[in-house]
Parts: structure tokens; sequence; C-alpha cells
């Protein structure tokens, strides 16, 4: 029996496409190989991917005037990747900071521009995100950066940030495919595979076609992002294996009702656990109510001491990956689009219980 895997990332793939790409391991498609071993240029990998983009314009609803890139590497490129390509190195560009990996984003970024941080949530110990109505941005920035979902400190945006005319760029890496999303109101949009798409090695970059063609001199052919478009995505040699195995989840998605069905299915996996937290004397989870994330739920225990217990006992039930980030501590539960309902009701509860017996 598979245990539950509630890992952060590199997260919990669906069985479904687990076993698909076993089966087809070693023989994909009645041609003798594996997806691995063939050409990215041939025939047979180049209908996967097309058909894998095609896919994944359905389950978000993109719209035509945008790209879908599909890239090496993970977010982190990106955060150089997005300078480079939307502003000039004299240009400044707006930066919302929540936590930990906007933080990162915004460090990054300040090596290529000027960075007007427009908010920071600081002061709340990143529990929070900004009210809607204090959003301020400058007048000339190139853009607009934003981190959907914090994974290490559990808050998420509960609204799309509005920018004007300003272009809107945000990190979807944890976020992206588990519910609806308005691509047309950004102008980019990027995540890493490992949380919901498949596995890592693999970043999507939604953007919009007029946005191509504005890298600053001297950036690297790799991450000019006309120069990746112009090559549908095969500039160099894709990770083949992770672009297959995403359009394996694609397909899954869709088999599954899309994704209104599963951010039915994603919030009420969210609110089990948050109930049981909540409800709970032992166990607290300190983000704003109106910003928690459906997708990470750190928690932790009034006694310390027993964290290290909960984690281990947790494990020997089949409950893994519950450890919190190590900048933080504490247990975190990722309730990622595979993560089944009956996985977070074994979570629920083996809390209960643990409370019964050190509560």
């Amino acid at each position: 029996m598979r245990a539950y895997n509630f890992s952060a990332g590199p997260a919990t793939l669906p069985l479904e496409v687990l076993e698909q790409a076993r089966d087809e391991l070693t023989d994909w498609r009645g041609g003798g190989a594996s997806v691995m071993e063939i050409s990215h240029r041939g025939s047979s990998f180049l209908g996967a991917a097309r058909e894998a983009e095609a896919d994944l314009r359905e389950l978000l609803g993109i719209p035509d005037h945008f790209r879908v890139l599909f890239l090496q590497g993970g977010a982190t490129s990106q955060f150089a990747a997005v300078p480079m390509n939307l502003a000039g190195p004299e240009s400044a560009a707006d930066y919302v900071c929540t936590g930990h990996w906007a933080q990162k984003a915004i460090d990054e970024a300040a090596r290529f521009l000027n960075v007007n941080t427009i908010a920071d949530e600081v002061a709340s110990c990143y529990t929070t995100v900004p009210d809607r109505r204090s959003l301020r941005v400058t007048s000339g920035a190139a853009y607009v950066h934003y981190t959907a979902n914090e994974t290490i400190g559990g808050v998420e945006f509960p609204y799309v940030p509005d920018t004007g005319e300003v272009p809107l760029v945000g990190d979807f890496s944890s976020t992206l495919l588990s519910r609806p999303l308005a691509v047309e109101r950004f102008a980019l949009i990027y995540a890493g595979a490992q949380k919901n798409i498949g596995p890592a090695g693999l970043t999507v970059v939604i953007i919009r076609d007029e946005l191509l063609g504005r890298a600053r001199p001297g950036t690297p052919r790799v991450f000019d992002y006309r120069a990746v478009a112009e090559a549908e995505s095969m500039l160099n040699t894709p990770p083949t294996f992770s672009w297959y195995m995403a359009g394996l989840v694609f397909q899954w998605l869709k088999r599954q009702g899309g994704l209104k069905a599963m951010a039915e299915r994603n919030r009420a996996k969210a609110e089990l656990l948050y109930r049981a937290v909540d409800g709970s004397g032992l166990f607290d989870n300190h983000v704003d109510p109106d910003c928690r994330s459906w997708m990470n739920v750190p928690f932790s225990i009034d006694r310390p001491e027993l964290e290290k217990v909960f984690v281990g006992e947790a494990a020997r039930e089949g409950l893994l990956n519950l450890e919190g980030h190590r900048s933080v501590g504490g247990m975190r539960a990722s309730l990622y689009n595979a993560m089944p309902i009956a996985g977070v009701e074994a979570l629920v509860s083996f809390m209960a219980e643990f409370e019964r017996r050190h509560g």
C-alpha cells in the first residue's frame, strides 16, 4: 500500500499517472524504446509535446495571444529571467513581499534592475498578504511581481492584484492547476513543475505575445523568451521525461473534471485540516484565516519537544514528509492535487489520536 506523501515538493503524483508511466517506461507507444530514449525532434515526441500544450491551454483557458513555454530548471531561474526579459538595467519593477520565496525573487531581481518593494508583510511575521486596496503601483514600473502562494509560510493571495496598465507577473509554482485562473489578467505566469504539474526539472512559463522580444542585450539565448518561443521550447534538448509526465498529469486532470472539480476537492481538503487544527488544544496555525493556503498547511505544537515525536509516529503510520521547512521548523502538510481526501482524513484521525495521548 502506498503511503500518503505530504511533501511540499517534489510532491506526490497521481497514482494513475505513475502506473501509466510504469507501464510505458520501456516501450512507449509501441516504439520499442522509452520516451526518455527517443529524439525530442522526432514526430512521436513532438506530437506528445503539442498535445501536452493543447491540454494545458484547455485546462487553464489560455487565450491565443499567450505563448506557453516548457523550460528546463526550476522556478528560481525565472527570478532572473523575468527581469532580463521584461526590463532594462536602468528600469524599476514593483515587488510584493509575503515571505521566503517572494524575498528570494526580490533579491535576485535586484541584481538586474531597481526593485521597489511596494508591500512587505514582515510586521505580521508573514502571516498575511496586503489588503488589495493598499497596493500602490509605482508610476513607470516595468512590471509588478507577486508570489501567489508561499509554500513555507502557508500564505496565499485570495485575490489577483489590480495593477492597471502595468504588466502583472505571478509566481504560481505551488497553486497553478489547483483551481481555475483568469490567465488574461496577467502578463506572465510561471510555475515549477514539482507541485501540481509533474516531476522536478521543468518550469512552465505563460507569457503574452507582446512581451516577447524585449530581452536586454546580453541575455543568454536559453533565457530569452522569444528565442525559446520561436524554437517551440526546443532551443536545446528539453527535459523530455518531465514534459511527458506533465502531459500525463494534464490528461489526468481532464479526467477528474478539470480545474473547477479540482478546486472543490482542494478547498474541501484544506477546510478539513484547518478545522482539525483550529479545534485542537495542541496544534496551532498562525496564518490569517483570510489568506490561508489551500496547498500548504503549516502547523505547530504548543510543546515543541513533541514535534519530532509527531513526525516520527506519523511516518510509521504511512503519513510521510510532514516536517516543516528547515528555516521555520514545526510541521507542514502539503495538499496538492494528487493528495486524495482519504490522506487528509487519515492525517486528521492521527492528529486526534496523538492529541489524546500527548495533549
